[in-house]
C-alpha cells in the first residue's frame, strides 16, 4: 500500500533526524553556544547569522553585544533540523489523520507526538529568552528524547514491520506464561524510567557546568564522598534576568549534582541489567532476546564513554558521544518494551 510505505519512510526519517537534532543539541549546550543567537527563531533579526568578523559586535535592538560566528551557526544549524524534524511530524500527523480508518498508525501517538512538538518549540524559545535556565534547558532535553521515543514507537508499532512477530503469545513466551509477561514489563518500565530520571540529571549537570566538578573515577581527589552542598545544588528555580551560560552555583553545589549523577547512572544501570537478564534466562521470542542484548550493549557503550570522559578530562568529542548514548540507550529499551507489547 503506497501511504502505509509513505508512512514508514516518513517515521524512519524523522526517527535519524530526531536523532540528529538530540546529538546536535548536545554539542550546542556543550560548546557553550545556546546564546550564540540572542533571539527567536532566527539570529539576531535573520534567518542566517550575521556576517560577522572576530570582535564584531551587534547593531540594531542587540547593539553592543558580541557576535561570535560559530556559536551563532552552530546554534542555527541545530534550528534547520529542527524546522525540518517538524514538517516530518506535522507530515506523520497529517496522514495519521487522513488514514485513520485504515489504521495504519496510532492516531493519538500521532496527535500525542504533535503536542510535543509544539511543547517542545515553546521551551526552546524559552531556553534562549531566560537565558539558558538550568531548569528550562533540562526539560527541553526531555522533551527532545520523548519526541525521539514517540517517533520510534511510532515506526516499530506500524503493520508489516520487523517486530509484527511480537504480540501478546510472544510477550508470554519471554516472560514465561502471562505472569512473567507482566513482570518483565514491569521491570523494563522501571529500567525506562530510570533511564529518563537519569537523562534529567545529565541535562542537569551538564547546564548547571556539573560535569567537570568531579575530576576522578571512581572517586573525587581521592574522597569516597566529596564535600558537597545538596542544599542549594537542586534549587529548581533561581529567578529570570539571570544568565546561566557560565552556571551560577558553586563548586560544592556541582559536586553535589555529579555525585547525584553518578548514583543514579548505577541504579539506572542495575534496574536495566534486571530487565534484560530476566527476558534472557526465559525461552521467549527471537525478538525479545535480541532486544535484551541491545540494551545490554547500549549500556555497556554508554557506561565506557561516561568513565573515559571523566578519565580524559571531559573532551568534547566524548561527551557528545555520551548524548549520543544516551539516546542509544533509550531506543534499546523502548524496543524491549515494544517486544514485549500485545499489539
Amino acid at each position: 500500500m503506497p501511504l502505509a510505505r509513505w508512512i514508514r519512510r516518513l517515521c524512519v526519517a524523522g526517527v535519524l533526524l530526531c536523532f540528529t537534532v538530540v546529538v546536535l543539541g548536545g554539542y550546542v549546550r556543550l560548546t557553550d553556544a545556546g546564546l550564540g543567537c540572542p533571539d527567536w527563531p532566527g539570529c539576531y533579526g535573520h534567518l542566517t547569522p550575521p556576517d560577522a568578523g572576530p570582535g564584531s559586535v551587534a547593531a540594531g535592538p542587540y547593539a553592543g553585544r558580541p557576535v561570535e560566528p560559530g556559536k551563532a551557526w552552530r546554534e542555527m544549524i541545530h534550528r534547520y533540523a529542527v524546522g525540518t524534524l517538524s514538517l516530518v511530524i506535522l507530515t506523520i500527523t497529517a496522514l495519521a489523520i487522513t488514514a485513520r480508518r485504515q489504521r495504519l498508525v496510532s492516531v493519538p501517538l500521532a496527535l500525542a507526538l504533535f503536542a510535543t512538538l509544539i511543547l517542545q518549540a515553546v521551551l526552546g524559545m524559552l531556553t534562549v529568552t531566560w537565558r539558558l535556565n538550568p531548569l528550562i534547558v533540562t526539560l527541553h532535553l526531555l522533551l527532545g528524547m520523548a519526541t525521539l521515543g514517540l517517533l520510534w514507537w511510532l515506526l516499530l508499532s506500524l503493520p508489516r514491520g520487523r517486530w509484527d512477530g511480537t504480540g501478546a503469545h510472544a510477550a508470554r513466551a519471554a516472560g514465561g506464561g502471562a505472569a512473567g509477561a507482566r513482570t518483565a514489563w514491569r521491570l523494563g518500565g522501571r529500567g525506562l524510567v530510570a533511564r529518563a530520571v537519569q537523562n534529567a540529571r545529565g541535562g542537569g549537570a551538564s547546564r548547571n557546568k556539573a560535569d567537570v566538578a568531579w575530576p576522578g573515577f571512581p572517586t573525587c581527589q581521592s574522597a569516597w564522598w566529596p564535600q558537597a552542598d545538596f542544599r542549594h545544588a537542586f534549587v529548581l528555580w533561581h529567578g529570570l534576568n539571570i544568565n546561566y551560560e557560565g552556571g551560577v552555583l558553586d563548586n560544592a553545589a556541582r559536586v553535589a549534582i555529579h555525585f547525584t549523577h553518578r548514583l543514579g547512572a548505577l541504579a539506572t544501570t542495575l534496574a536495566l541489567l534486571l530487565a534484560a537478564a530476566f527476558v534472557l534466562r526465559r525461552r521467549g521470542s527471537a525478538a525479545a532476546h535480541a532486544a535484551a542484548w541491545a540494551v545490554l550493549a547500549a549500556l555497556a557503550l554508554q557506561l565506557t564513554l561516561g568513565i573515559s570522559m571523566v578519565l580524559r578530562a571531559f573532551p568534547l568529542g566524548l561527551a557528545t558521544a555520551h548524548t549520543a548514548g544516551a539516546a542509544l540507550l533509550l531506543l534499546a529499551v523502548l524496543a524491549l518494551l515494544r517486544s514485549l507489547s500485545p499489539r
